[in-house]
């Protein structure tokens, strides 16, 4: 239950519903508990009324057995006294009627209440795990399956409202129903209240073993369920590759083989929980039949005290408590999934970003000037050193090329710019400040950056080339595409720049693609451009036509081209050339020619297999 814990915020934000659903939920038990009472002293009056003959009965004998009841219900029995016999059934009726008329009102009122703070609480909590998903680093989403965030936020979250709302207004209502019956029961007959709640230590003992099991297996289905939306996810998403690969069966199977494992669990707990409900009627009826034996041998044998109204009575309390009794196993099961989901959420929520805000850190307006300084890097997760001791100053409006082979380290060179990764060993300053010193917004909002692997969102062209500066106006959001060569293909499209580019862009080219993240880029108009490997999917035409329009776009900024083969359209002031995460050579492409070392042979192989192309 400490898991639950970190759910009290919620309580205290949404505080008067919660104590507004506690007052309605007495109220109800509150009036609900006259029935039983009111249903004795009538069945007492026709009990009378058969030994009198049908004739009136006397005080006395109409009173007996009301000494214990609620006040209110003593108030209306006294009123009731001045009756005839058939006004007191009828208007005994019309009282049983409204007061169930009261109780349901209260009843609705209570499900508005704690029901609607739980609808609040799922909301928020899912806006809180997104948030924090957002704030989590590059090497958390590494290590964590697509699916499994999926499920944390959407499963888990459910099964927590599960508990925030109908698990603690059973709780609710179960100690408040269990708490006006056995104190009225008490007060009526010690003795038939005893026989009533006996087979309940049973239950108790059952729940507390049942529940050990349940808690078990509710986690091991939730990480089952985690990997099947895991696998769905990946299928549904590499489609393309397991047609292409004819892998459809294969893909089907191993789905089919996780899915079995979840069912098997899930019916597993299924039995597990069918346990309750059974219990819970062979222990109520057996409750019922003793509380009718022991009270019918106390009337027939006189015993002081006993009636057949109070018979009826307690058998109206039996039953009023069978859904409240037969609730605790629902209850405990709900609340037992929801520590087990809670659990799972709380090991993201609890789980700090490593790369954040440092105290102290100020907002920079970025002017483009770039320093490595004894810089080192190592990927965590795989132990693969993609920076080695890289000394590396870039000046303000400086054009840069970075080349090198794949995994050379050139790709993670962007991803130090921008902060997805923090530096082991050495250090990264912008305009001489410290990286760790600037707040990340403004860090990042000071640089464009295109990645290596393009994502599209599934919206419109002009949405998704927006995205790098929200408030652009369709004028400014043409000229980036204009920019990047790709206006007179969206313009091409039936709805132009209102096309809906479906999940990840799966309805463009690879070309098209790149272009609209090329112009999500150059919309944003920063003073540091980072590319990487952009322009690998376009033609050598389409590649002179970005070049071309781009060069008085990239004029006064600090342009970082990064990429595997030579571009010869791009005047660079400098060539980076990276090797095994070191920066190999340095230089203008004069010089590097001259050289004749990595940049030479990279050269001369490219213009052999550019000669061998049609």
């Amino acid at each position: 239950m400490t898991q639950l814990s970190t759910l009290n915020h919620y309580f205290l934000k949404y505080k008067w519903h919660f104590f507004l659903g506690l007052l309605f939920v007495i109220l109800t038990n509150y009036f609900r508990i006259l029935s039983p009472q009111l249903t004795g002293y009538v069945v007492n009056t026709v009990v009378q009324s058969i030994k009198t003959g049908g004739g009136s009965l006397t005080h006395q004998s109409a009173q007996a057995g009301t000494e214990n009841y609620n006040l209110l219900i003593k108030w209306l029995i006294t009123y009731f006294d001045q009756l005839n016999f058939q006004q007191k059934i009828f208007y005994t009726g019309l009282l049983l009627f409204g007061i169930a008329i009261i109780s349901g009102f209260f009843m609705f009122l209570m499900r508005q209440s704690i029901i609607v703070m739980s609808r609040h609480i799922e909301f928020d909590q899912k806006n809180e795990i997104f948030a924090h998903y957002q704030q989590l680093d590059m090497s958390f989403y590494k290590s964590q399956a697509t699916g499994d965030l999926m499920n944390r936020i959407t499963e888990d979250v459910s099964r927590v409202r599960m508990y925030t709302g109908p698990a603690i207004m059973y709780f609710i209502n179960l100690a408040a129903i269990i708490g006006f019956s056995i104190f009225f029961m008490l007060r009526a007959d010690v003795k038939l209240t005893i026989v009533a709640l006996c087979p309940l230590p049973l239950l108790a003992v059952a729940i507390y073993f049942v529940n050990t099991i349940i808690n078990r297996k509710s986690e091991k289905i939730q990480a089952l369920l985690s990997d099947l939306t895991s696998n769905a996810q990946e299928s549904y998403s590499g489609i393309r590759v397991i047609k292409s690969f004819v892998q459809e069966n294969a893909m089907v199977q191993y789905f089919r083989k996780n899915s079995e494992a979840y069912r098997a669990n899930a019916l597993s707990l299924a039995r597990t929980e069918a346990i309750y409900f059974p219990s819970m009627a062979l222990l109520i009826g057996l409750s019922t039949l003793i509380t009718v034996m022991v009270g019918g041998l106390d009337v027939a044998n006189q015993v002081p005290g006993a009636s057949v109204g109070k018979i009826a009575e307690f058998v109206m309390y039996i039953q009023m408590l069978t859904f409240p009794v037969s609730a605790i196993g629902w209850t405990a099961s709900m609340t037992q999934r929801a520590v087990a989901s809670q659990r799972r959420i709380n090991e993201f929520l609890l789980r700090e970003p490593s790369i954040k805000d440092n105290a102290g850190a100020q907002p920079l307006v970025l002017k483009g000037q770039i320093k490595f300084s004894s810089a080192s890097f190592i990927y965590k997760d795989t132990g693969i050193q993609a920076i080695k001791n890289l000394n590396l100053t870039i000046l303000a409006g400086e054009r840069i090329a970075v080349i090198g082979r794949t995994g050379s380290g050139k790709s993670t060179l962007a991803q130090m710019l921008l902060r997805m990764y923090d530096l082991d060993k050495g250090e990264l300053l912008f305009d001489g400040v410290p990286a760790k010193e600037i707040t990340l917004n403004s860090l990042r909002n000071g640089i464009s950056y295109v990645p290596q692997d393009i994502f599209l969102f599934s919206d419109t062209i002009e949405n998704n080339i927006r995205f790098g500066l929200k408030e652009a106006t369709v004028a400014e959001v043409a000229g980036a595409a204009k920019m990047a060569g790709i206006d007179s293909e969206i313009m091409q499209f039936p709805e132009g720049y209102q096309t809906l580019v479906g999940e990840r862009g799966v309805t463009l080219s690879g070309g098209q693609k790149q272009r609209i993240s090329i112009a999500r880029a150059l919309i944003k108009e920063a003073r540091i451009v980072v590319f990487d490997d952009c322009l690998s999917a376009v033609d050598a035409k389409t590649e002179r036509e970005i070049a071309d329009r781009m060069q008085p776009f990239l004029e006064g900024k600090t342009s970082i081209i990064i990429t595997h083969r030579i571009f010869s359209l791009f005047q660079f002031d400098r060539i980076l050339v990276m090797e095994e995460g070191e920066l190999a050579e340095s230089g203008t492409h004069e010089e590097l020619m001259a050289k004749k070392a990595l940049y030479y042979d990279m050269y001369v192989r490219q213009q052999l297999q550019d000669a061998d192309r049609p």
